[in-house]
């Protein structure tokens, strides 16, 4: 999702008060106890060749599309693990 500047100005402007946070739960103790801090894994860069076809299809489906990859290979793997 794209957010024009004039947007994301009016977006800064509005004060906290404002906002509607009706739709988000608050956080109670038992959230706190059981949240935990997770690392993000860090990441390789890799050079790769991809068809064009294939680079073009995951470029069109938004400009996060390096992540999409690694998405769809991962899901790749996770279905390749025996049950």
């Amino acid at each position: 999702m794209t957010i024009s500047p004039e947007r994301l100005k009016e977006l800064q402007n509005i004060n906290d008060s404002e906002i509607d946070t009706s739709d988000i739960p608050e956080l109670d103790e038992q959230f706190w106890q059981k949240a935990r801090r997770v690392e993000p894994i860090p990441q390789e860069t890799v050079l790769i060749k991809l068809d064009p076809d294939i680079t073009n299809w995951f470029k069109h489906q938004g400009p996060n599309y390096k992540t999409i990859i690694n998405q769809v290979l991962r899901d790749y793997i996770n279905q390749q693990k025996p049950e």
